[in-house]
Formats: structure tokens, C-alpha cells, sequence
């Protein structure tokens, strides 16, 4: 019974095996036609106008006929939200706070108080400094004064040193009386120059009480911190009987509306993007309630492109500015981003119809009219559900969707075409 059993099953492998393997051979001797179609193909119908070629010994391959179609390219990108602007509003002068703290998360204006400080002796400062400036305002019609007042000695002593010249030369007067006239002269000259150096001195004392005013005043408007601009509190302002030194955090502030959307573009489709552009964005987490929990699309232009490269990743800062009138939006949100770019035409292809050829380049393989295999490097454009839109085909090519790993580029094959709808 045991050789029997041996017997039996290697009988059954040799018809298999002849069956499978010499198939072509076995049907050729017994004088039969092959039609039966490869396992896994589709239902395809023959190319129009073709006539049915000799496939015996040909590989056989699934054929779609694709033609071009204009699309909408756009860059995909995944950013978050950032702040429109966010600064920490700190304290230029030591003090004790003396107002009540702000809340975090209330809304304020531009300019308004966020921490008030204890004056202290501030006050008594600037009196004093106004003090010294009128005081020194006081000295300059009297330095003024005495500038004419030499002015005219210089005069006077020049009319008598005139006088004495010529009466010396006619003999009427001493030599002695011209000397003292041209001392008189050199003495009005002195005075001269020293009640301009007192009138000069006047005015530089009234500039530097100018300069002592306007830093106690400086000093004075340092107690009151404000709110360079309108937004949120991000933290409590400064605690009522803190004391606060320069630089000490009284609060932060953040602006919201609009915000930006920042992405990072990778150095192959930078070229595509434009500042100005449209662009749209969904964010990752949004409303609860919402069919998909995502966030509502929204809408905005590119307002910044980094002309300069991280170091690191390559890529390209890029930003987008969105409306956010009812600050729905939060800074650090995740959003998945598109920016508008030229349109281009493309094929809608299975991403199974994708290969790569001995030199790594990746692209799809077609065929030409007389069924002889052809590679095309193609650029991927965008993956879809129903596909990928591939660049770098004609307006028509008949690409090979099932069977292009077992074949090269020049060799024949037996195509069978594959129906649109499929």
C-alpha cells in the first residue's frame, strides 16, 4: 500500500508539473489553443484598431491608457499656529507694585496700565530738577547784561584809544596816555570774552536742567507699565507689594488676531512657493462637535518666505497670516497647510504602477504602438485616494499597471488593456 501511495502521488506531481510549467508545450502537442487569462488580471478588452499579435511566448501585462489632465498643484505642508506677535513686558526702574494684579487671559487695550509702582521720593526729585532749571533760565539776562556792558567798554575804550593815537602824533599827547589806551582796549576785549563764556554757561545750565527735568519725568512715567498693544494676558500681572526690579517680569502679553501659520518648505519646492500667495489650512484639533473633530478651514496669504536655509533641516521658514476676529484659533496649534502654486498637467495613476529602474530613478514603465517597453522618469505631484498625479509623461501614454516588475525597458510584451472604470 505504501508504494502504491508513492506511486500515486508522484504520478499526480508529474501532471502538475507538465500542466504548469510546460503548459505552452503540452498544448502545443495535443494540438490546442491557449486563451486562458493570467491569474490576478483584470477584464480588458483589445486595444481599438489592433490586431492580435502571436503572445505564446511574451509576457503578459495590464495596460492602462491614461491621458493628461490639468490640475491644481499646491505645496503640502504641516505647521502650527504661532502668535502674531507675543512680548514679555518687563520693569525699567525699581519699585514696589502698588496696583491690583491683572488676570491671565483678560482682554487689554493698547496703552493701558498693567502694573503701577510706589513714586517714592520721584516726585521731590523732579521739583527740584524744575527748580534748577528755572534758576538757571533766571542767569541768562544777566549774563546777557554783562555782554553789553563789556561790549560798550570795548567801544569806549576804543574811541579813547583812537583819540590818544592821534594827538600823539600831533604832539598834544604823551606816549605813556597811548600805552594805558591800548591796555584799555585789551582790558574791554577780556571782558568781552569772558561775559560771552558767562552767557554761554547760562544757557548750557539751562539745557543740562532740561536734561535733569526730562529724566525725572522719564522716571515718573516708568512707574505706570502698559500694554504696548492690544491682546490677551498670558500670565497674572505682577502681585500687589512685589517688589520689582529692572527687568523683572510684570506681565506677557500675546496678539491673536491675525495669526500666523508657520511651516517649514523643503528645498525642492521652495520654488514653488510665493509670497503673496493664497494659501488654505485645516486644523488637526478643532471643534468636538464637529463630524470629523477637526478645526473649520481657513484662509490667508503668504506674508513671509526665509531666504536662508536651516542649518539643519534644509528647509525654509514660510508664514501665512490668517484672520482670527474671535480668537478661536490658539497659538501652537497643528494645521495641515496649502499653498497655492502654478498649475501643471498630470496623470492620475495607481501607486502600484510605480517602479524604479536599475539606476534607482524612480517612474513608470509604458509601452509604444508596436508593444515594446518603455521607462519614464516621473515627479510626484500629489497622492490622493485614488491615486497619485504623476509629471514627466506626454498628453497620452499607455502605462503598464500590472506586470512591469518582470520586464525592461526594449523587450516585448503581450498587452491586455485595461477598462477606464476600472
Amino acid at each position: 500500500m505504501r508504494v502504491f501511495s508513492f506511486v500515486a502521488a508522484l504520478v499526480v506531481a508529474s501532471i502538475l508539473y507538465v500542466y504548469i510549467f510546460q503548459r505552452p508545450a503540452l498544448y502545443a502537442w495535443m494540438g490546442w489553443s491557449e486563451t486562458v487569462q493570467e491569474p490576478g488580471a483584470v477584464a480588458a478588452t483589445d486595444a481599438p484598431g489592433t490586431a492580435a499579435p502571436d503572445t505564446t511566448d511574451l509576457v503578459k501585462v495590464v495596460v492602462r491608457r491614461s491621458e493628461a489632465q490639468q490640475i491644481d498643484t499646491a505645496v503640502v505642508l504641516r505647521g502650527q499656529t504661532e502668535a502674531a506677535r507675543e512680548v514679555n513686558v518687563q520693569s525699567e526702574t525699581s519699585a514696589v507694585v502698588i496696583s491690583e494684579p491683572l488676570r491671565k487671559g483678560a482682554q487689554v487695550e493698547a496703552g493701558q496700565a498693567l502694573c503701577r509702582l510706589d513714586e517714592g521720593t520721584r516726585g521731590v526729585a523732579l521739583e527740584q530738577a524744575r527748580a534748577q532749571l528755572d534758576e538757571a533760565r533766571a542767569r541768562v539776562p544777566e549774563s546777557a547784561a554783562r555782554l553789553d556792558q563789556a561790549l560798550a567798554q570795548l567801544d569806549e575804550a576804543r574811541i579813547n584809544q583812537n583819540a590818544s593815537s592821534k594827538l600823539s602824533e600831533g604832539g598834544f599827547a604823551s606816549t605813556t596816555r597811548v600805552a594805558n589806551a591800548d591796555a584799555a582796549v585789551a582790558s574791554a576785549l577780556a571782558a568781552v570774552e569772558s561775559a560771552r563764556a558767562g552767557l554761554q554757561g547760562a544757557q548750557s545750565g539751562i539745557r543740562s536742567a532740561e536734561a535733569a527735568v526730562a529724566s525725572a519725568e522719564k522716571e515718573i512715567e516708568r512707574l505706570t507699565i502698559k500694554a504696548p498693544f492690544g491682546g490677551l494676558l498670558e500670565s497674572d500681572t505682577a502681585e500687589l507689594g512685589a517688589l520689582l526690579q529692572p527687568g523683572a517680569l510684570c506681565a506677557t502679553i500675546i496678539q491673536l488676531d491675525p495669526i500666523k501659520l508657520v511651516a517649514f518648505v523643503p528645498e525642492t519646492e521652495v520654488s514653488r512657493v510665493r509670497p503673496g500667495a493664497p494659501a488654505g489650512a485645516q486644523l488637526v484639533a478643532g471643534d468636538s462637535t464637529a463630524p470629523t473633530g477637526r478645526g473649520a478651514p481657513v484662509q490667508g496669504q503668504v506674508t513671509f518666505l526665509s531666504r536662508s536655509a536651516d542649518e539643519m533641516t534644509r528647509t525654509f521658514r514660510v508664514e501665512i497670516e490668517v484672520p482670527n476676529p474671535d480668537l478661536s484659533i490658539r497659538d501652537g496649534q497643528t494645521a495641515e497647510i496649502l499653498i497655492s502654486a502654478a498649475g501643471a498637467t498630470a496623470h492620475l495613476l495607481p501607486q502600484s504602477a510605480l517602479t524604479l529602474n536599475d539606476e534607482g530613478t524612480l517612474g513608470v514603465r509604458t509601452i509604444d504602438s508596436d508593444a515594446i517597453v518603455e521607462f519614464h522618469e516621473v515627479r510626484l505631484m500629489r497622492d490622493t485616494p485614488d491615486g497619485v498625479w504623476l509629471t514627466g509623461l506626454g498628453d497620452k501614454a499607455d502605462v503598464i499597471v500590472l506586470g512591469q516588475e518582470y520586464v525592461i525597458a526594449g523587450v516585448r510584451v503581450a498587452p491586455t488593456w485595461q477598462e477606464l472604470s476600472q
